[in-house]
């Protein structure tokens, strides 16, 4: 027998099941420990503080009282050990003001900001909870999100009816369709949103509003709602040919030029087109926005539907006569204007970033709601970088504008 054999290696097994400690139980009755802990220390801390207070402890008879007991309230407190319940001392002559609850109502209010300025963000309810478990230990449910974005509704309703100031020689319109759950059905909501160019050069954010459908009644509400909220000195509106938006705008605005949207046309074009002669078409439409002035543009033009009807692509040709012309009203305005007034990119970027905000909810409960999100998407938009930085140099327009004037008083 080897008398350095050690009895207990036959029992390895054995041993090891004895020794297995359940590390999450443990975890836990630690983190319930330091809990505790902390909720002792904090109502302890409560308790001095409402002694000094009062002028005397807790049913001590003295001279010096300044105040009685009334009884206390259960508060509760987020900390980083966990939930705590706090036993808030009540007092009848003086008010109990304590740093704990004033550090409670900082944090609080931290937080509901920083919720909403995740949602505005374009961060999902669901990645909300987590974010909000992983940075104070307590998952905030969908319902108290709601609620937070609620209370700024009234701010973006303010926001979304403030006056216009200023003139804004370039308005873009545009509307985008979101899905509305109604009567157990799904429907279309169409929210109509105006960008502008101001006197300075400066991008704004005019207006959103709710429409039924892009049709011309909802145009005309959403041009009136402009209209009567300030905007003028409009020169120049940009927009896709939307049912019903030209003759509103004619209605509201009959002194400003319309510019149909380039690559909306070009599109239009394509539908038309077969496949494998899109790339020449495309080079022969643009070779009509490369020409130097007017004339030459509506020149071109008339010689792509020339050969557009030459290549047996009448309907393309006919598009081109009927209605590329309405693409060409940027020629008007300042050659350094021309690449960023010919399309409706500047507003076709923003509605991209509501898409993408919107594609996240998926089916709004009302029209109310789709406008409100939208509304908060824009006014967050309004309130970066995007708006302090100058679009256009407008003394180019001012420039064209008084050689106007000296041509027509010559």
């Amino acid at each position: 027998m080897n008398s350095d054999h050690n009895p207990l290696e036959s029992n390895g097994k054995d041993l090891g099941k004895i020794l297995r400690i359940d590390e999450h139980q443990v975890k836990n009755h630690l983190g319930d420990l330091v809990r505790e802990s902390v909720e002792e220390t904090l109502n302890n801390m409560l308790e001095a503080e409402a002694e000094e207070l009062c002028g005397a402890k807790k049913y001590e008879r003295s001279g010096n009282r300044k105040s009685t007991r009334a009884g206390s309230y259960t508060r509760n407190l987020e900390t980083k050990a966990g939930p705590v319940k706090l036993k808030v001392p009540k007092l009848r002559e003086v008010k109990f003001e304590t740093a704990i609850i004033e550090r409670y109502k900082r944090r609080e209010s931290s937080i509901e900001e920083a919720l909403i300025e995740m949602y505005l963000a374009g961060v999902s309810v669901r990645r909300v909870e987590d974010i909000t478990e992983a940075l104070w230990g307590t998952r905030v449910s969908p319902s108290t999100v709601s609620d937070l974005n609620k209370k700024i509704y009234s701010t973006i309703e303010e926001w979304r009816n403030r006056p216009i100031q200023g003139d804004h020689p370039y308005v873009y319109l545009d509307g985008i369709w979101l899905k509305q759950s109604w009567g157990g059905e799904v429907r279309n909501v169409a929210i109509l949103v105006a960008i502008g160019v101001n006197s300075d050069g400066y991008r704004e954010i005019l207006g959103v509003c709710e429409g039924t459908k892009e049709d011309k009644e909802s145009w005309r509400n959403f041009l009136r709602h402009l209209k009567e909220r300030g905007l003028s000195g409009c020169k120049l509106t940009v927009s896709d040919k939307c049912l019903g938006l030209v003759e509103a705008l004619g209605e509201f605005y009959p002194e400003a030029d319309w510019q149909r949207c380039i690559v909306h046309f070009y599109r239009n074009v394509f539908s038309k087109t077969p496949s494998k002669k899109k790339k020449e078409v495309a080079a022969m439409l643009k070779a009509v926005h490369a020409q130097e002035d007017l004339a030459s543009a509506q020149e071109k033009l008339e010689a792509v539907a020339r050969k557009l009807k030459i290549m047996k692509l009448q309907a393309a040709s006919e598009l081109v006569s009927s209605g590329m012309h309405e693409t060409l009203s940027y020629y008007k305005f300042p050659r350094e204007h021309w690449v960023r007034i010919r399309t409706n990119n500047p507003l076709e970027r923003i509605m991209r970033e509501i898409r993408r905000r919107t594609n996240v909810v998926g089916n709004f409960p009302d029209g109310q709601s789709a406008l409100m999100l939208v509304a908060a998407r824009l006014r967050h938009v309004a309130g970066t970088k995007w708006a302090t930085m100058r679009y256009l140099t407008m003394d180019h327009l001012v420039e064209l504008e008084k050689d106007k004037t000296f041509a027509s008083s010559a």
